[in-house]
């Protein structure tokens, strides 16, 4: 089966450049995950961290 599949996609032209898109994506939303994280105001973590207590 793993054959059927590479033969296919090697004889499709320019297909090696999706696989270098789709990790170029998952890294930069990782980063700016990261970055947000790390930015975030202390004040809004709390805020939103005791969201699902309050009745």
């Amino acid at each position: 089966m793993l054959k059927f599949v590479k033969n296919h996609l090697e004889s499709i032209i320019g297909i090696e450049i999706y696989p270098i898109i789709s990790l170029t994506i998952f890294f930069t939303f990782f980063v700016l995950l990261f970055w947000w994280v790390a930015t975030a105001k202390k004040e809004y973590i709390s805020k939103v961290s005791n969201l699902p207590l309050d009745n």
